[in-house]
């Protein structure tokens, strides 16, 4: 199943991310090698969230990245939405 996770970020994100943006990005990165995230990648202009996608086999899986994500951990991350992605068109 794909899902999608979106992200709301706080004003200033981009000077608030910038102590937790290597870990953040090292465990997409794990996540991406291992088949798990697609494609992921922050809403710019303006920098005021986020979108991913996942290939898991249930929204826990993804909620699962969530509680891991140093960005959640240290408040960069305001909320999130967690949504089954019915793919009609592509591959």
């Amino acid at each position: 199943m794909l899902f999608v996770l979106t992200y709301d970020y706080v004003p200033d994100v981009l000077e608030k991310r910038t102590p937790y943006r290597n870990d953040h990005l090292a465990l997409i990165r794990e996540l991406h090698a291992a088949g798990t995230v697609l494609y992921a990648g922050a809403f710019d202009p303006p920098t005021d969230g986020a979108l991913f996608v996942f290939k898991a086999d249930s929204a826990a899986a993804v909620e699962a990245f969530v509680k891991r994500d140093p960005y959640v951990k240290n408040g960069v991350v305001t909320g999130h939405r967690v949504r089954p992605w019915n793919v009609v068109v592509g591959a």
